[in-house]
């Protein structure tokens, strides 16, 4: 069954001729750029999106995975920081940082003569809240991925068959996914969200988050970790370094890591006061 979707999404590669691969260094979106590197070669090309939500380091491994794979790289810069819509974080705020994402890569295809923009959506990403899809696909990007039903597991199992060394690699979504609804979103905040994942890193913890709210860091990282981060961390050293980062307040989520675990406002609308509704927009 692996080896029949990798067939079918080499052969949809054959029949696009040229493409054009909106690249973060991800795994769904460098297993993309790997096979269409393998099926087009010169008539591939990955752009990767600079912005004050991306990690440097994230850049720099986006960098070395597409010079590994061979394929042509571009970066652009987009500027979703300096819609309103996007900074003030409503729930429907990946659509904007989409269409912004988008309207870069769109015209930047047409210019140099790539028929199609296709993105790493996946088949599992169809399931959960991504308004920023629908972005993407009013500008007439596609998912090879999503439409030949490629769920993430299948992702990282074709890019271990292949030899991607990032096949493992934990997902490391936007930093203004960080922040709870209706807070908005600053380049100095995003800034040291990202120094303060970096720390954690360093410290040698991959699949964490920092998430922000007001001057409060809640670290999260796996249930199981919990206890030997504890003991195993200089917590004073830690806490100077996130104030130093310009946090006042730094916490432990005694919950553990859970992927987009600031969308469960989403799923309590119904008892939502006031208040809490008006960060909600739901039409772009």
């Amino acid at each position: 069954m692996l080896e029949l979707k990798l067939e079918r999404l080499r052969n949809l590669f054959i029949e696009m001729d040229r493409a054009l691969i909106a690249y973060s260094g991800g795994i769904d979106s460098t297993l993309v750029a790997k096979i269409a590197y393998d099926v087009l070669g010169d008539r591939a090309l990955a752009v990767t999106a600079k912005s004050p939500s991306l990690l440097p380091e994230e850049l720099e491994d986006a960098i070395e995975q597409a010079n590994a794979i061979g394929i042509a790289h571009q970066i652009v810069e987009t500027h979703e920081m300096d819609n309103p819509n996007y900074s003030s974080n409503p729930v429907n705020r990946c659509y904007f940082c989409k269409s912004e994402l988008h309207d870069t890569l769109k015209p930047l295809a047409l210019k140099l003569g790539y028929s199609y923009v296709i993105d790493g959506v996946n088949a599992d990403d169809l399931q959960d809240y991504r308004p920023g899809i629908q972005a993407a696909k009013e500008r007439g990007a596609r998912s090879p991925l999503a439409e030949l039903e490629i769920s993430k597991i299948e992702v990282r199992e074709i890019a271990k068959l292949l030899g991607l060394s990032c096949w493992n690699k934990p997902a490391q979504p936007c930093l203004s996914s960080r922040f709870p609804y209706g807070e908005e979103i600053t380049i100095p905040k995003l800034n040291r969200v990202g120094r303060a994942e970096i720390y954690l890193r360093r410290l040698g913890y991959e699949n964490i988050r920092v998430r922000s709210i007001d001057d409060t860091a809640k670290i999260e990282l796996p249930a199981d970790l919990i206890q030997p981060f504890v003991a195993n961390t200089n917590l004073a050293e830690l806490t100077a370094a996130f104030v130093s980062f310009g946090f006042v307040y730094v916490t432990l989520d005694l919950e553990g890591y859970r992927s987009g675990k600031l969308n469960q406002v989403l799923f309590n609308l119904h008892s939502a006061s006031p208040s809490d509704r008006k960060i909600i927009k739901t039409k772009p």
